[in-house]
């Protein structure tokens, strides 16, 4: 409680108050730095899991809050990969949002035009005159052919149906754009496809046009499917495939099904952990609570930033999601989020520093000796719940480490470099990243490459460091120095 009053002093539009409880005083606030919100979700979903298991705790002792609904996705698929059951309290899972469903089953019909549920689901979605009474005609008439409904519009005028005039050159319109997905299966990534698929069908549009708050959130919505088919074919590759093998959209769609075949709505089930907006967290508590998604322009929301009185109101929520942790609140925020497809560089919350230190639990620093042992090659798929790191008994010699300050920043941000390296470190020094060497990072201090992979803008590395393990860096934001 010390520490949501330490947050809601900072606010100067508020009645001077300092809130108590009677229960015990609960443990500090944990910080969760994740490279990516991926692995934010990751992190999230495994720290339950450990406490779970080491308290011997139900699922519904625990609760995930974020910002907005959009977030849930990479939360709700680290959950599902762990196999523990949750619930969106006041709300559907991310694949069971209509939005959602609505592109996926354009993305279905683009694998597969035989799709008679995603067909029938997106027909006539966005409305392009294709009416309920001309649908039932279809159905009807594949029904006594025992035909798929497909086989049935692309023969319409064979089969006699009557169609002309809007309705026929509907149909024939809807025909040609699902074929046109279908022949780019194998020639396009599956995001570029899957980004072409939402504007072609008319999808982004139809939602672009709804300037409601529902309208922003169904929208984020789709940000958020696209940022996880982008994810997707960045990832690294999984055993069976090739370094820079393309991925495209008819494996991103069995990744989605097997995520989602186990889908139950069993409303007797109470014990699960609950996943909310912090609006939707007012005046419910729970032992274990996780603050999801603390960055700059996401909480506070990049539309309160410029004005003092909504700042306020985004930091009164602030408190509002520390409070409702009877035993112990876990705050956690990404370096890097994808914005439609993009991946950006994310900032920590301004209200992270606003708690008072004393209530703060920072994640503890790993000793150097931990870089000079010999690790062995990580796994193609990360497990879950994640393996220790594997090490050699025998560990190499310790190598002296680089002088401070006699680092070279590479990367494509250099506004802190050096004035004497500015002009050289550039994208041309991906090449001079190779394994064994020792680099130093902004934000994870010091490490060493362990592999290289890739190229020009998309060559990675991997790096173990001594404050926080072993990370997967894209060296165009990595801004290493070495």
């Amino acid at each position: 409680m010390q520490a949501a009053n330490s947050i809601i002093a900072n606010n100067k539009d508020q009645i001077q108050k300092e809130v108590w409880t009677d229960n015990e005083a609960g443990q500090p606030i944990k910080i969760i730095k994740a490279t990516s919100d991926t692995e934010e979700g990751v992190m999230v979903a495994n720290s339950i899991f450990e406490i779970k298991m080491n308290e011997q705790l139900r699922n519904d002792a625990f609760a995930i809050l974020y910002r907005t609904n959009a977030q849930s996705r990479s939360l709700e698929e680290a959950l599902r990969r762990l196999n523990i059951p949750y619930r969106i309290y006041g709300g559907l899972s991310f694949y069971s949002r209509k939005e959602i469903k609505d592109l996926l089953a354009y993305f279905r019909l683009a694998v597969n035009p035989l799709d008679e549920e995603a067909l029938r689901r997106v027909i006539n979605y966005p409305h392009r005159g294709i009416g309920e009474t001309t649908l039932q005609k279809i159905t009807l008439l594949a029904g006594q052919a025992n035909l798929p409904i497909w086989e049935i519009i692309v023969h319409h005028s064979h089969y006699q149906l009557g169609l002309t005039g809007k309705t026929a050159t509907a149909i024939n319109n809807f025909i040609t754009m699902i074929l046109s997905f279908g022949a780019q299966l194998n020639t396009r990534s599956a995001f570029d496809l899957a980004e072409y698929i939402t504007k072609a069908s008319g999808v982004i549009k139809d939602i672009d046009e709804d300037k409601t708050i529902e309208g922003q959130a169904r929208m984020e919505n789709i940000e958020a499917l696209l940022n996880a088919v982008q994810e997707f074919v960045e990832r690294e590759p999984v055993a069976g495939e090739e370094t820079g093998e393309v991925r495209h959209l008819d494996q991103f769609m069995q990744e989605v099904s097997l995520l989602t075949d186990q889908d139950t709505d069993d409303k007797t089930d109470t014990d699960r952990v609950s996943l909310m907006t912090i609006h939707q967290a007012k005046g419910l508590e729970f032992p274990y609570v996780f603050i999801a998604g603390l960055e700059e322009n996401l909480f506070p929301s990049f539309m309160s930033i410029n004005s003092r009185a909504d700042l306020e109101e985004e930091r009164r929520l602030f408190y509002v999601a520390v409070t409702r942790a009877e035993k112990k609140a876990t705050i956690s925020y990404a370096e890097s989020r994808y914005k439609w497809g993009q991946l950006t560089l994310s900032e920590p919350s301004r209200f992270i520093d606003e708690i008072d230190e004393r209530y703060v639990e920072r994640p503890a620093r790993a000793k150097w000796n931990r870089l000079t042992e010999e690790v062995k090659p990580k796994s193609p798929k990360p497990s879950y719940p994640p393996k220790q790191v594997q090490q050699s008994a025998n560990p190499a010699p310790k190598p002296t480490p680089p002088p401070a300050g006699n680092f070279k920043k590479v990367g494509s941000y250099q506004k802190d470099a050096p004035a004497e390296s500015a002009a050289t470190a550039g994208n041309d020094d991906y090449d001079k990243i190779a394994p064994g060497m020792m680099v130093e990072h902004a934000t994870f201090g010091k490490g060493k490459v362990l592999s290289v992979e890739g190229s020009g803008p998309n060559k990675k590395a991997s790096v173990l460091f001594e404050s926080v393990g072993q990370k997967q860096l894209l060296l165009r934001f990595a801004k290493l120095r070495f």
